[in-house]
């Protein structure tokens, strides 16, 4: 693939530390790159550096001539004083733009419920992310910089944008690199992972679920890395495998060697036991709603709503921005009452939420962690251990210099996971989560995800991180059309509602108060028959003994071999990399042109033997 730009021997330091020492690295036509690391180990820094917003302090970047990126930065920079019309498609008339069936796509996708006449002034938090999205995506550059694109989206949105980014250009032309922490996203859209960390960076092939694997593989060859750390992402590995199917469709060789990583490790959670836990610490009932109806100023936000929480249960709970997530979760709490219906509560039940907001910690800005943690329990119990709060910290990421910190100098992650801890303390009985991602990067999240299999209670979490709600619920349920419905298919589930598979849900695609009319959307019919799946040959059984199943099955164990002999040549390939002078630039990038040519080939032997295999097994 050709070469768009590229880092050769970089250099940056800020007055505290340094951030790169000495990266080198490339960017190819056909890259898609997530990057991850610990919250202030310099993924934004880079992708300022890479975008030319940024110098360097030694080192240079070269761009190819008349490469044009596109970059979305964590805050938009729009102007409150233009309407939403003219910040995405600018002077152009109605005409011009309505013609374009990438800018229908994008408006359609993103500013379909926003006011097209509207200030960016008057829009919410979440309106003007899509409205900073919907600016960069109408126009056609080569490559895109996203810093938190999924920040303020709803699962329906991340779920759109990722599909719009896989369909943007062909598979070999036009490039990405993504700063996310939503591991569903960067599974779906990258096939290459830099993990930034200890000045360098360091990339992975594949999406969060491949780097999941040779990050164990590297941990488990190198003696210095942490046990606890290891044993962290096997059992992130372990979920990965068990999850949905479509992270398991892998030959047959790639599964034997996940296997063999995650033989002894045990299921993510003992529902079994944890289930027992929960009902000595709540009884049999938790909270019920019965025939629940909540109004405000004479619009229903929830309807003859009927709940029955069971201790133990993990639910996830979707639904669009205004839907009525909060106020479920304010009747579960007590702090509001229905309007119709009646709640109804355990005598053991203890309700503790994490909220978004922090100010929880306002009170104790100027304290210092350790005196803190000091006024709480002095033991945890967990897995029927008991741990200290120091030991509940380092857990959660806290060293023990960090111990003598004061609260207002931590930063947005530190404060969240304080914020945490704080209230698994109070040891309550019912936990609910909104939004708890917030500011944490992907190590923590599974550190976080990794405690809360140990919690023996009733969970309930708000999230719009799809991974998230796969990894620690065991059910997820939607507010639609302020009814409450149980979605027996999880979130793939919910996305058809909405996007109008089901008959009881429509949705419109057009920019709201706009004079003209604008695009047009699908209807359920058209959107299957678009669907990347529509037309597919469907599978059928072939029957034993046939010429034609003995033909597929030479071909399979064929396809079996070459993979075997590409992945030599692969390892083979990292090898050299790994020997290469770093600073000839040249070679480096003959090399990885040479990986990326065994890449492709293994990707198009994969696909035939998945539909090879589907066959035979039909």
């Amino acid at each position: 693939m050709a070469h768009l730009l590229g880092a050769e021997a970089v250099h940056i330091e800020f007055p505290t530390r340094v951030v790169f020492d000495a990266v080198t690295l490339g960017v190819a036509e056909g890259d898609r790159i997530g990057l991850v690391g610990r919250n202030g180990d310099g993924k934004s820094t880079l992708l300022n550096i890479l975008s030319g917003q940024l110098e360097p302090d030694a080192g240079q970047v070269t761009t190819r001539r008349n490469l044009t990126i596109g970059v979305l930065a964590q805050r938009d920079s729009l102007d409150d004083a233009q309407t939403v019309s003219h910040a995405i498609v600018g002077d152009a008339a109605d005409h011009e733009w309505a013609s374009n069936a990438q800018i229908r796509d994008v408006l359609a996708g993103l500013v379909n419920d926003v006011g097209w006449d509207a200030t960016i002034g008057s829009l919410s938090g979440g309106q003007r992310r899509r409205v900073a999205l919907a600016q960069l995506l109408v126009g056609d550059d080569d490559v895109l910089f996203l810093d938190e694109p999924t920040n303020h989206l709803d699962v329906e949105g991340i779920a759109w944008l990722a599909g719009h980014l896989k369909t943007r250009w062909s598979a070999s032309a036009g490039a990405l690199l993504v700063v996310t922490h939503d591991r569903w996203f960067l599974d779906e859209v990258c096939n290459t992972t830099w993990e930034v960390h200890d000045r360098i960076v360091e990339p992975f092939e594949g999406g969060y679920a491949a780097y999941i694997l040779q990050r164990l593989e590297r941990d488990r060859q190198n003696a210095t890395i942490e046990g606890k750390r290891r044993n962290l992402m096997r059992k992130e590995l372990a979920w990965l495998r068990r999850g949905a199917p479509a992270r398991t469709a892998k030959p047959k060789f790639r599964i034997d060697a996940a296997n063999d990583l995650i033989a002894n490790e045990p299921e993510p959670r003992n529902a079994i036991a944890l289930a027992s836990m929960a009902m000595q610490r709540l009884g049999k009932d938790v909270v019920d709603l019965e025939n629940i109806g909540v109004v405000f100023d004479e619009h229903t936000v929830l309807a003859d709503v009927t709940w029955r929480l069971a201790p133990g249960e993990r639910t996830g709970i979707l639904g669009v921005n205004g839907a009525g997530k909060s106020t479920l979760l304010s009747l579960v709490a007590g702090s509001l009452a229905p309007t119709t219906g009646r709640v109804k509560r355990g005598k053991t039940v203890k309700v503790a939420m994490l909220t978004q907001q922090l100010f929880e910690l306002d009170d104790m800005a100027n304290d210092r962690v350790s005196e803190v943690v000091g006024r709480k329990k002095s033991t945890y119990q967990t897995e029927g251990k008991e741990m200290t709060p120091g030991q509940l910290l380092e857990r959660l990421g806290f060293t023990s210099a960090q111990l003598s910190t004061p609260v207002k100098d931590l930063s947005g992650g530190q404060r969240r996971r304080l914020q945490l801890m704080l209230i698994l303390l109070d040891e309550p009985n019912v936990l609910i989560l909104d939004e708890p991602t917030n500011d944490l990067d992907t190590d923590m999240l599974v550190a976080m995800e990794d405690l809360l299999d140990t919690w023996p209670g009733t969970l309930i979490v708000v999230s719009h991180d799809r991974y998230l709600l796969e990894r620690v619920t065991d059910q997820q349920y939607a507010i639609i059309d302020a009814h409450l419905r149980h979605l027996t298919g999880g979130v793939d589930q919910y996305l058809a509602l909405r996007a109008g598979f089901d008959t009881s849900a429509t949705r419109t695609t057009q920019p709201a108060g706009s004079s003209a009319e604008r695009s047009r959307g699908l209807s359920s019919a058209e959107a299957v028959s678009k669907s990347p799946t529509a037309g597919a040959p469907a599978e059928r059984a072939m029957p034993p003994g046939s010429a034609e199943r003995r033909a597929a099955e030479k071909e399979v164990q064929a396809i079996d071999r070459k993979l075997a002999k590409l992945e030599a040549l692969r390892a083979a390939v990292h090898e050299r990399l790994a020997q290469a002078d770093q600073s000839n630039f040249a070679a480096l990038t003959e090399l990885t042109n040479e990986l990326r040519d065994h890449d492709t080939e293994t990707a198009d032997l994969e696909a035939r033997w998945l539909i090879l295999s589907s066959q035979l097994e039909a």
